[in-house]
């Protein structure tokens, strides 16, 4: 059993329903331009591995922290719900780094066999390149490290904290499929925050075992009336608030090192056992 400081359902808005979606599927995310609110954003080419893969960086000026965001199957680094998102975090103060974690060419045939889209070790290594990228950029690397994951792209997310597990402070996940990322859901230390829609039903029952296997410092937070995509009018948003406050208690500077530390401490009451 959990108990309520596990799983909240909060009523941040009013939200009509809209269509659902399969579980895990992110398909539905436009592509668009690289706008990315008033802070300037600029390409970068994060490092994999061997594996050249494009991204879009924005540092606001005393950034209280870098976020790297995992786009879910079928997406991109212009995903327009992960660039809401990092439009927010940039306002409050985070740095943001959306990237593709296929290359062009991967991404074409992923296109035409979406065989790649659930190839969750494929892209945790990405995910977990993407980390020591900032970890090494001299522009980011005294910053902590967070991660936001959508749909499969938390998995990713998941599989990178648990690899790097003195690098990444923070992880949330909106609408994602933690169960995916098996065994390492045991080995992470950062705090993690995975986000659902309240009639994504059966994303809701996939996140409530993967709680089970995660550390205390994890949470399950329920946006009435989302569906999968979060479409709903006021659900992003609250998606949006959840990530801020969720990475604004969680990551900090530690004394001008490229160390980071998930702040937040254990709570005996998280499970009821």
């Amino acid at each position: 059993m959990h108990s309520r400081s596990a799983e909240r359902c909060d009523g941040f808005s009013h939200i009509r329903p809209a269509a659902t979606a399969a579980p895990g599927a992110e398909s539905g995310d436009a592509m668009r331009g690289n706008t990315t609110g008033g802070t300037p954003s600029h390409a970068v080419l994060v490092r994999a591995g061997d594996t050249p893969l494009e991204g879009d960086l924005v540092l606001p000026n005393g950034a209280r922290g870098v976020v790297a965001f995992a786009h879910g199957s079928g997406s991109s680094r212009r995903s327009s719900r992960n660039r809401q998102v990092a439009r927010a975090l940039n306002d409050a103060g985070f740095g943001t780094l959306l990237f593709d974690l296929l290359t062009p060419a991967e991404a074409a045939i992923d296109e035409r066999t979406a065989e790649l889209r659930f190839d969750i070790a494929l892209l945790g290594r990405r995910m977990t390149g993407a980390v020591d990228w900032l970890s090494n950029e001299p522009e980011t690397a005294a910053l902590p490290v967070g991660l936001f994951g959508a749909s499969t792209g938390a998995a990713a997310a998941l599989l990178a904290a648990a690899a790097r597990r003195e690098a990444v402070a923070a992880v949330v996940s909106r609408g994602g499929r933690p169960d995916l990322a098996g065994a390492a859901l045991g080995r992470l230390r950062a705090p993690v925050l995975l986000i659902a829609g309240g009639n994504d039903r059966a994303v809701i029952e996939l996140n409530r075992q993967a709680l089970a296997e995660l550390p205390a410092n994890a949470e399950l937070q329920i946006v009435p009336g989302a569906t999968h995509l979060f479409e709903e009018p006021g659900a992003l948003e609250s998606v949006v608030q959840l990530a801020a406050a969720w990475f604004g208690r969680s990551l900090q500077r530690v004394g001008g090192s490229s160390r980071t530390r998930a702040s937040l401490p254990r709570e005996d009451a998280r499970r009821g056992r």
